[in-house]
């Protein structure tokens, strides 16, 4: 059953979106040959006992166009009710990405995070936001705009994503319900203006979850994702939930530093110019959330291969901050807790 009625994705996003968005990929087969259904629907069943509230659904690991409708159609069905799911519109055309976002539509999707494609290369501002309404305007989703500085926009503009586009976006594309905000970095002077700017008109969330207490003190931020929560199991969530309200600041504070073993290991193995190549460690990713009981298991290339001796950093940095780490030897990873 549809969230909201069409025309009204905005008006839903800024009363029901709330707490914390992870990111379910895809899980192959040991051959790689197909998609493993019932690993897929086993990290969704670990989201929900997380606690996240939504999940977006990653279309950066090595699926075919068939093969992901048929991942979105798993990802929906298990998470029924309980899960928003979000569609990562990532394809290598705007072609198809839009037949990606009706396919979503048709298989019970509740919103959908566009990419833009490697070889997008504007030579304005206008030509960003005409392919942003082209992918709203496929379907009756709403949109979460993902503004970070890594699309190449830079050249553009310094912010990497300007304010004055997104502006725009969100007076004249109906269809857009949140910003995905990571703007003009180093810093966070662009994402402090889009909080200032925007923060009462649609929903705007910074995902980087060391960044929460700021955003949630001075900005009322309620909702954080998309991003890779899975590496500290149920405790992201739960700060969400600590530092919303100021009878427990305290006590979400003091989860926040004990989390600071896995931010300090994350900044040294997964972020993408260390992990390799500036793409995102999909695979480091995935052993983090093996970790903390999701499936593990194969992704197809390419990804950035996860070391041994970045696996005993990640481990030891989950076990220092008193997460829930499995007692399994790190070469079970590989073929995942539902190995077909």
């Amino acid at each position: 059953m549809a969230r909201y009625a069409p025309g009204e994705a905005r008006e839903w996003a800024l009363d029901s979106l709330t707490g914390c968005a992870g990111c379910v990929q895809p899980t192959f087969t040991a051959d790689l040959a197909g998609l493993n259904e019932e690993a897929i629907r086993h990290d969704v069943r670990i989201e929900k006992e997380h606690g996240m509230s939504a999940v977006l659904l990653v279309s950066e690991s090595g699926t075919t166009q068939e093969e992901m409708r048929r991942f979105v159609e798993i990802v929906a069905d298990e998470a029924g009710d309980d899960l928003v799911t979000i569609l990562q519109a990532s394809q290598p055309t705007l072609a198809d990405t839009l037949a990606s976002v009706e396919h979503a539509a048709t298989a019970g999707v509740d919103l959908v995070m566009p990419s833009y494609p490697l070889y997008f290369n504007p030579p304005s501002v206008d030509d960003v936001f005409h392919f942003t309404k082209a992918v709203a305007d496929a379907s009756d989703l709403g949109v979460i705009i993902f503004a970070m500085d890594q699309w190449n926009f830079g050249r553009l503009h310094a912010a990497g994503f300007p304010l004055s586009l997104l502006t725009r976006m969100v007076e004249e594309i109906p269809g857009v319900v949140a910003i995905k905000n990571e703007v003009g970095g180093p810093g966070v002077g662009g994402i402090a203006a889009v909080f200032e700017a925007l923060r009462d008109r649609v929903v705007v969330t910074d995902p980087l979850e060391f960044n929460a207490p700021a955003w949630i003190a001075n900005y009322g931020m309620r909702f954080m994702g998309t991003s890779n929560y899975e590496c500290m199991g149920p405790a992201v969530p739960r700060m969400l939930r600590l530092l919303s309200d100021k009878a427990t600041w305290d006590e979400g504070m003091e989860l926040y530093w004990r989390l600071h073993p896995v931010r300090k290991a994350n900044a040294a193995v997964c972020t993408p110019l260390v992990a390799g190549s500036g793409l995102v460690p999909r695979m480091h990713w995935k052993y983090q959330g093996w970790l903390m009981g999701y499936n593990g298991g194969p992704i197809r290339q390419p990804h950035m291969r996860v070391s041994a001796a970045q696996m005993a950093t990640l481990r030891s940095a989950a076990v220092a901050a008193g997460l829930p780490v499995t007692a399994d030897d790190d070469e079970l990873f590989y073929a995942g807790r539902n190995p077909r």
